[in-house]
């Protein structure tokens, strides 16, 4: 019997892109290829990549260099946003063979099989995203406790510094009953928790996709797909990744409140709490929505974690800007925020509006945005010290140790033989680490 070809997988950005990486790894495992890490040799190395930064389109060519360290023959693959956005600056790139695009990579087998390895420049297979209309259902499950579920893709808003429409195309759903299905056979298999995923989570069902060549009609929204989950899947744990503000509605928020598999942990974008800047980046809500949209949740929730994504040094953004945003987040009850500094990305309006900020700047921005993340993580710990929550136990670095998160989302801590790995136990929250990243705990009795 021949050796089986070998392949590795490396994953870029987003719970979505680790959701497709898992999907395309079946798709080469039921070809009888063999997965391997991808710190070992492999035949072929495929990369998922993500374009939210530049920094993202760096790190995509530092993997490459790496998989070619491990094996100088090996074929190369690259997918995902930047390889549907600039796909022949990374077919220049050395080593890299091939370069699919968002309406190719799920055909992936189709060009690898055929692939030989030639000197110069990588194959590109990139279509227009415009015709971009089908869904292809994903998952993840292995290693993790958790299995991201992904039942959305695409975008049709217009965030004038976004480039993931362009990299994704257009909104497009999957259908409730796939989704159930899919999760159904995620907690078969033994995953605790499912984290719903998508470009624009909130979007569910208002977008139409091609599914085994039948249009599904637009008869759900996302509430209709949450309501179903909770009634269908026999699954302990269900998250939301992220959901725009403005499709955050009173009635997902308490139907979450009373649920009884979804957390209450929200996280919910907001990029900037200046009404001007929110104007400019094109975004479909003001900061008093916002506002709104906390207080519903804590009002319901008092115990929900709350986290949202801020940009700093936007075009225009002026120190005075940016001290609103200082003090509409400080004065906000979320419990801790992603931080990303803005950078030009070509095709989008922001790119064009004058007024830039000096990267020193804006590094100087996120550094103070970052201190008051770390401030309000801290506080939403301590007020959760010296109770009971329940928590998922995941495997910790340290072999002496258990991780994991409570339901609101607490990193906690606990001895190894405290606890069994992917159980549900109730933990007693007894201090905050030093560096106030994770609650020490101690288990009382499986939940």
């Amino acid at each position: 019997m021949a050796t089986p070809r070998t392949v590795a997988f490396h994953t870029l950005g987003c719970k979505l892109n680790f959701s497709e990486t898992s999907a395309l790894a079946r798709l080469f495992e039921q070809q009888g290829y063999l997965p391997v890490r991808f710190e070992e040799e492999a035949d072929i190395y495929i990369i998922n990549t993500c374009s939210v930064t530049e920094q993202a389109d760096r790190e995509c060519k530092k993997v490459v260099r790496q998989a070619l360290r491990r094996q100088p023959d090996a074929f190369v693959v690259v997918t995902g946003c930047y390889a549907q956005l600039k796909p022949h600056e990374i077919a220049d790139i050395p080593g890299v063979d091939l370069v699919l695009g968002a309406g190719e990579k799920f055909r992936i087998l189709d060009y690898v099989d055929d692939l030989t390895k030639a000197p110069g420049k990588g194959m590109v297979r990139v279509g227009d995203v415009r015709e971009v209309n089908a869904f292809h259902a994903a998952f993840s499950f292995g290693d993790r406790t958790r299995s991201f579920l992904k039942v959305q893709d695409g975008c049709d808003y217009k965030c004038s510094f976004c480039t993931i429409p362009q990299a994704r195309g257009a909104s497009r759903s999957d259908t409730i009953e796939n989704v159930v299905a899919n999760a159904r056979g995620l907690a078969e298999q033994g995953a605790r928790e499912l984290v719903l995923t998508g470009v624009n989570l909130g979007d569910f069902g208002r977008g139409t996709a091609v599914i085994e060549g039948q249009r599904p009609k637009k008869e759900a929204l996302f509430i209709d797909l949450i309501r179903a989950l909770d009634e269908a899947v026999d699954v302990p744990r269900i998250r939301i990744s992220s959901i725009e503000p403005n499709l955050l509605t009173d009635e997902i928020i308490a139907f979450v409140a009373q649920s009884r598999r979804f957390m209450p942990h929200f996280h919910v974008p907001l990029q900037s709490g200046n009404d001007k800047q929110l104007r400019d980046m094109r975004r479909r809500y003001r900061r008093s929505w916002y506002a709104a949209r906390v207080e519903a949740i804590k009002r319901l929730m008092p115990h929900a974690c709350i986290g949202c994504d801020v940009i700093v040094g936007f075009p225009g953004e002026t120190e005075t800007d940016f001290w609103e945003t200082y003090q509409f987040l400080q004065q906000l009850d979320v419990s801790y925020l992603h931080v990303f500094t803005y950078s030009e990305r070509a095709n989008t309006l922001a790119a064009t509006m004058p007024g830039a900020v000096p990267m020193e700047e804006r590094r100087r921005r996120n550094q103070a945005l970052r201190g008051l993340s770390e401030m309000k993580r801290r506080y939403f710990y301590q007020q959760h010290l010296n109770t009971a929550r329940p928590v998922l136990l995941e495997r910790h670095k340290d072999p002496a140790l258990l991780g994991g998160f409570t339901d609101n989302y607490i990193r906690i801590e606990i001895a190894a033989e405290a606890g069994q790995f992917n159980a549900l136990q109730d933990v007693w929250l007894q201090a905050l680490s030093a560096d106030g990243e994770v609650v020490r705990a101690v288990t009382l009795q499986p939940a």
